[in-house]
């Protein structure tokens, strides 16, 4: 199937509230813009570098998620256009948003990343770590970023039970975050393999990548 047939073929599965982030990353600029052409608006890159190389080069109605690990580095490349950060996993890197996101007067919308996952290699925080970040003087005072809700990855595995475990978790972990912060509104949860199963859960957001523009090299 072509990626304007995967993408119809998805989009026609999902309810209404949840949003489909096209996750391009490695994919050259013709196959965006193939998804671009079928009505796709929002891609997922997580190489920072490569994401402002094809925003420089793509239509400028498009909303560009940095879905990877972020290193503070990194976010003075992507502060003037960035639409949303998914793995903001410490107040360190929120400050750094903030301030380079100062630099655009831009509000940079973010997710913080919880860890929801029993492996080890996955990035993020844990519930109690986002409470305190959310509840905290220094958050309060940065005004070019908003923390517009919560991201998580299930680990990899073909145990669907444990999967819907993790992501029920998140969905929790959301609903208590969201009593301290009323700009919480996204669920960012599910991906290609088990994107279904988020959805059940109460994903808001999900990011696919190789069920649209098949599989990576």
């Amino acid at each position: 199937m072509s990626i304007k047939e995967n993408l119809k073929h998805i989009q026609s599965q999902l309810p209404e509230q949840v949003t489909l982030v096209a996750v391009s990353k490695t994919k050259p600029v013709s196959d965006l813009m193939e998804a671009y052409d079928a009505g796709q608006r929002i891609f997922g890159e997580n190489r920072i570098q490569e994401m402002a190389e094809k925003y420089e080069e793509m239509p400028k109605d498009i909303q560009w998620h940095a879905i990877g690990h972020v290193q503070r580095n990194k976010v003075k490349y992507m502060a003037e256009f960035v639409s949303l950060i998914h793995g903001v996993d410490s107040l360190k890197l929120l400050k750094e948003i903030n301030k380079q996101a100062e630099n655009y007067d831009r509000t940079i919308s973010c997710l913080l990343q919880i860890k929801i996952a029993e492996e080890d290699s996955k990035f993020g925080m844990d519930a109690k770590d986002a409470e305190n970040i959310l509840t905290s003087d220094a958050f309060s005072k940065l005004k070019n970023v908003k923390v517009a809700g919560v991201m998580g990855m299930a680990t990899f595995t073909d145990d669907d039970t444990q999967i819907k475990k993790e992501f029920d978790r998140l969905q929790s972990i959301f609903e208590h975050l969201a009593t301290l912060n009323p700009d919480l509104k996204t669920i960012s949860m599910g991906m290609s393999g088990d994107y279904k199963i988020a959805i059940e859960s109460g994903s808001t957001m999900i990011r696919v990548g190789s069920s649209i523009f098949g599989a990576r090299d």
